[in-house]
Parts: structure tokens; sequence; C-alpha cells
């Protein structure tokens, strides 16, 4: 079969397409005919070697999948031959095939195309987890999204705004501004691409403070760090909760008397960790997605496709921050 592969360490001009051998089908697990792979920020760390998971090579990144179930692995009940699934398998799904953990799969309905299919479990998974569980986020809060025209940011506004947030969404471009106030932001604030000098800390800082008014606000969503992160803590207020969801931008430090000064608190998110260790509270989650994407409160936004052969440009893209919502890669 076709797999992108990656067979040393380095940025996307190293991936190769090649042949590699299908895999067999495993215990506990699904084998996938792929036919979409979103592309997500650990795709540009895993083929540095710089992510928290380093498989032996040759591998194929990509960890998010749509498609057909192909075979159904010995101990798996409620899948058969057929049957549309998503799923995340952490890596290899640029393939033709790919093996999918059954925990970790979920039933595709049918009038939703693969493509969508394949843009919604890390990016809204992450961002209900994130909301829900880590922020405990209330009703008519004002929550700052950071990074608000990503895959990730962009589901945070929808969601936020499905659970009755008011959202001050902020990002590096006024098309993804324009983009986060079409998926519900109330406001939105350009900030500029980093890095930051410590006036344009300030100026960011400042600017927040005064939209989200005297009081701060309830609740930052941050999947970018850097420099933007301090900014973003000190328009906080009273009591507040900052979720840490990523680091493109790169690890931030942080003055940690800001949080005595604010009696706020810092809350990590890692979605990943916390759908292996309570996968019926994650289900839960995915089927509530599910039930928002019925209503229309949330959609996917899908804003460019690749083939296989050139998804290393997806990643490439990714990497330089300057897509709006999901890249997804497509195998007909």
């Amino acid at each position: 079969m076709k797999a992108l592969l990656s067979r040393a360490a380095g940025g996307p001009e190293t991936l190769e397409l090649g042949e590699i051998d299908a895999p067999d089908v495993s215990p506990g697990h699904l084998l996938v005919r792929v036919r979409a792979c979103a592309i997500n920020f650990p795709d540009v760390l895993i083929i540095e070697d710089k992510y928290q998971f380093k498989p032996p090579r040759p591998f194929a990144p990509g960890g998010e999948i749509a498609g057909e179930v192909i075979a159904v692995g010995a101990g798996v009940e409620g899948w058969s031959v057929g049957d549309r699934v998503i799923g995340a398998t952490g890596w290899n799904g640029l393939a033709e095939q790919a093996l999918l953990p059954a925990a970790n799969a979920f039933l595709l309905p049918d009038n939703r195309d693969f493509a969508e299919g394949s843009a919604l479990l890390m990016t809204y998974a992450t961002a209900i987890h994130a909301l829900v569980d880590r922020g405990a986020i209330k009703p008519k809060e004002l929550m700052i999204v950071l990074g608000a025209g990503g895959g990730v940011g962009l589901a945070a506004v929808e969601i936020g705004k499905a659970l009755g947030a008011w959202v001050l969404a902020c990002a590096s471009s006024e098309e993804k501004c324009t983009a986060a106030r079409a998926a519900g932001a109330d406001a939105s604030l350009k900030y500029p691409a980093g890095p930051l000098d410590p006036a344009a800390q300030k100026q960011i800082a400042k600017d927040l403070k005064d939209i989200a008014g005297p009081n701060g606000a309830q609740l930052v969503f941050d999947p970018v760090g850097g420099d933007y992160a301090e900014p973003a803590l000190r328009a906080l207020g009273w009591e507040g909760r900052y979720l840490v969801v990523g680091f493109p931008a790169g690890i931030p430090s942080i003055p940690l008397n800001l949080t005595l000064l604010k009696s706020c608190d810092i809350r990590g998110v890692f979605w990943g960790a916390f759908a292996g260790r309570e996968p019926e509270r994650n289900r839960g989650h995915v089927a509530e997605l599910f039930r928002l994407w019925d209503d229309g409160k949330i959609a996917p936004k899908v804003s460019a496709t690749y083939p296989l052969e050139r998804a290393g440009e997806a990643i490439a893209a990714l990497g330089a921050r300057s897509a709006i919502g999901k890249l997804v890669v497509t195998i007909p």
C-alpha cells in the first residue's frame, strides 16, 4: 500500500511517498481503509522527533482518520466490515490502510463526509474536554480564545458559544479573525505575529483588558503559548481559569505572582491522556459533539484538502501557522 513515510528526523520536506506492506488486523483493533486524514500540530512535531511519542521508523505521520472498516480484530464487538469510522491512531494515518484501536473508534453517520469526519475528534474533543472538565465553563462567562483561527481555536469558539459564553477571539490576521467571528465569536482582536517584544506584549494585554472590562475574563483558552501567554494571563480576572492547550509559539515562562494576585488557576489540558484514562467520559463528550453538530452549533471547517503525495505541504502550512481551520489529506 502507499504511505507518506518519515525515514529520518526532519521537516515535511523529508517525507517520502512509498510502498509498504499493509498491516494485519490485530486483537482489539480495526483495520481501516483510510479515506481522509486530518493534519494536526503533533504531525509537525513527531516527524522532527519533538513529540512525546517517538515511533520506530519508517512510520507515517497522521493521527486522525476517517474511513471504512475492512477487518475486525479478535475481541472487538459492535463493529462490522463496511462500517464508516473516525478515530485517533496516534500516527500512521497518512496511508491507504491503518490500524485503529477499537477503543478510539467512533461511528461516522452516513450524512457526514469523510473529510469533515476526520477533522472532528482532536480539535473538538480537546475543546470540549478543556472547557467542560478543566475550565468548568459557565453561561455568560467571558472567554478569551488565542489562536482562534486554527482548528482547535475555532472549535473552542463554537463550543464556548454553544455553552453560553461570551467569546473574544484573538488571532494573528484579519482573515483568521473573520473566520472566528463567522464561527460565532462576539468580538475579535488581531494581534501581531510573534516573536513579540515587551512593548508588544504590554499592548496586547492592554487591548485584552480594554475589551474584557474591569472584571477581566473568567477563562482563557490558549493553544498558542509563547509570548502571547503572559498578556492573556494579565487579562484574566479574579479566580479565573487559564487553560494550557499547546505551544506552537513556544513554551512560555509565566510570572507566578500574577496567579497569586488574581487568585487564578493555570490548568493543563491533555486530551489524549484523558481519553485513554477515562474512555467513557470521552465517549460522552464525543456523543455530545455529534448532537451539537446535528443541531448546527458546530461544524468542522476544512479550509483545504490535499492528495496523499502532497500531504507534506499540509504539514508545512500547519507548522507555519498559516492555516485556517483544518487541513485534510484525502485518499480516494
